[in-house]
């Protein structure tokens, strides 16, 4: 199965929160499992209160069983809240949640065996409001558990 056939209007769905006033553009979200150490582009964000969408692909990381996985955001997104979506690997079905303490950066609390299908994504998600409304900024990254 190939995760990088989800198309962008496909991911861009499921896409919905808020945007941060006077932003220098969406920044990145760094990944780190293990060794690995990747940087996501966001797929939609908010510039002079408008929507925008980019054309990105986000990428795609091969990870082993029981691996930790770090989240870290820019501050500006910390700074008005973020959160963790977990989809399937078709990013069409939403599959759960993980909340995210007030104001951190970094988050480590999410395991490569925490989510059942060996394929699927993360969705980071910024907190919804600011000049675009429930349009938010987002950042999917993918992963495929090794022996999945």
């Amino acid at each position: 199965m190939d995760l990088r056939r989800t198309t962008a209007a496909g991911v861009l769905v499921v896409l919905l929160g808020g945007c941060a006033s006077g932003d220098d553009g969406p920044g990145e979200v760094r990944v780190q499992v293990g060794a690995q150490d990747v940087t996501a582009q966001a797929v939609q964000g908010c510039d002079d209160g408008e929507e925008v969408r980019y054309e990105t692909t986000p990428p795609i990381i091969e990870v082993s069983p029981d691996s930790d996985i770090t989240l870290t955001v820019p501050e500006s997104v910390a700074e008005r809240g973020w959160g963790v979506q977990v989809f399937d690997e078709r990013l069409e079905e939403k599959l759960g949640t993980v909340d995210v303490p007030e104001g951190e950066e970094r988050f480590a609390g999410i395991n490569s065996s925490d989510v059942v299908p060996p394929a699927f994504y993360l969705l980071v998600v910024e907190d919804k409001g600011g000049d675009c409304g429930v349009w938010s900024r987002a950042w999917p990254v993918g992963f495929i558990r090794a022996g999945g």
